[in-house]
């Protein structure tokens, strides 16, 4: 039984969704009463955090036995004792991974009460404390030092500074208030700083914030497997077409040895700014990031000169990542998506367009991984089914590792070539939640299949390009 209720959409969106998922391909192979479980498994699962916490080892400065020591030590002094294993990914070997504990049904309620915006709320599933800026209404007499239950505003209707809130929250667990209501709200007051010290989540899940920095990155499972996937290799030369805030990025200039080039672009400046810090907390020196937009990044005219940077002349680079900007549905936790029809399907036609650029900025015999955070055909296997019509140059290969399950039919794809993809799906997931006792009882290889299902939404497809044509 869920603890949450399903994930919501706009009524035309969840209209569009209902169309995709319930095709006639799926229908065909595996009946209706299992399409339709899987569907609603799907949208149960989107509105609850994943069931372990991933964090990527940056082994370009120290090794994993040695973080994951460190990070043992920080979890039991978070927790109070209670021990939490960190498990070691057999198949990703700069990945650890930390069970969630919960959803936690026997927290006792306070009477003072916090609303908190829905990504404030997201984030504190995932291990967060509640930080000023995310903070909506308090109630009216709360004092710093107060214990307070702590709930989202899933749909934005709470106005700020309100001092009770009867419409629909979640509840998120309880914590400690670090300042009063009045100096929340003050228009001189604080703007940031903790505001909630989180002391009974609803999910445990240890906070990462000034946590090993230069060590550690927390990241998505499927995000750290795409590095993986595209494989580079020392002395190469690397375009990240879409980079912030720069995971993948920092992943792959590590995975190359800090040898090489890995060109960063993004077209928002602040973004840029965040991929640069991360390379110099992690301290890679091969990351070159640009504030550039993706879609311009080939050079229609000679460079005579040395410019390093975008645009850049046609097959340039040895491999190629576009994580594209998606309508990002596969990302959890989410209660309400609010994003209309219109802006759903407005991404298939920007990948399109990055997607060709990449095409022609690689090199032949070159790599180029696509990859997503979203669920919608649209986005990905009818994206793979149109490259593979348009540019004749490529061929899907075998990704290694393969982790998540293969893609989805509904675009004409064939049966090999769907396995030849990866699509990360939380619906293949049959239990929700655990518990303490039900972890001590379970074994490492259960453990790990886990967290490879039970991750956010993601997708992912290996190209080759054989020939310039």
């Amino acid at each position: 039984m869920s603890f949450f209720p399903k994930i919501s959409f706009q009524r035309e969106v969840e209209e569009y969704l209902t169309k995709v998922f319930r095709n006639n391909e799926l229908i065909t192979a595996l009946g209706v009463q299992e399409v339709e479980s899987k569907y609603q498994s799907l949208l149960s699962h989107l509105s609850h955090p994943p069931a372990f916490t991933t964090v990527r080892v940056n082994t370009h400065l120290a090794s994993v036995k040695h973080v994951k020591k460190m990070l043992l030590s920080e979890i039991h002094k978070q927790f109070q004792g209670l021990c939490l294993p960190v498990l070691e990914h057999p198949k990703l070997q700069d990945v650890l991974l930390i069970p969630v504990i919960g959803p936690r049904q026997d927290l006792k309620k306070h009477a003072s009460e916090v609303i908190v915006g829905a990504q404030c709320g997201y984030a504190v599933l995932r291990g967060a404390h509640v930080y000023v800026p995310g903070i909506v209404s308090a109630s009216k007499f709360m004092k710093a030092g107060d214990l307070v239950s702590v709930y989202s505003d899933i749909e934005g209707k709470c106005k700020r500074g309100a001092k009770e809130f009867e419409g629909l929250k979640v509840f998120l667990g309880n914590g400690v208030s670090e300042l009063s209501r009045s100096e929340i709200f003050c228009s001189r007051g604080p703007l940031n700083g903790m505001g909630i010290r989180m002391t009974e989540p609803v999910y445990l899940s240890p906070s990462f914030d000034n946590v090993l920095p230069s060590h550690l990155f927390l990241q998505n499972l499927p995000s750290v497997v795409v590095s993986h996937v595209v494989n580079p290799q020392p002395g190469e030369r690397i375009l990240d077409m879409c980079a912030a805030p720069g995971g993948k990025t920092t992943h792959l200039a590590s995975l190359m040895h800090d040898q090489g080039e890995v060109i960063a672009l993004d077209k928002i400046a602040n973004k840029v700014k965040k991929i640069k810090q991360n390379a110099e907390l992690l301290r890679l020196n091969c990351i070159k990031a640009f504030c550039y937009d993706g879609t311009r990044a080939l050079s229609v005219d000679k460079r005579e000169d040395e410019q390093e940077g975008p645009p850049f002349l046609p097959e340039s680079f040895d491999r190629i990542l576009l994580d594209a900007p998606c309508s990002g549905m596969g990302q959890r936790p989410n209660m309400a998506y609010s994003s209309t029809l219109k802006e759903v399907t407005s991404y298939q036609p920007l990948q399109r367009k990055l997607f060709t650029v990449a095409v022609k900025l690689l090199k032949p015999g070159g790599v180029l991984v696509y990859s997503t955070c979203t669920i919608t055909l649209s986005e990905n296997e009818e994206q793979v089914a149109w490259a593979l019509k348009t540019f004749p140059c490529l061929q899907l290969q075998p990704q290694e590792p393969h982790i998540g399950g293969e893609g989805m039919r509904g675009a004409g794809l064939s049966l090999d070539q769907l396995k030849l993809l990866q699509r990360f799906d939380p619906s293949a997931v049959t239990s929700q939640g655990m518990d303490i006792n039900s972890l001590q009882d379970s074994k490492e290889d259960y453990l790990v299949s886990l967290a490879n299902k039970d991750c956010i939404g993601f997708f992912i497809a290996k190209f080759i390009k054989w020939n310039s044509k």
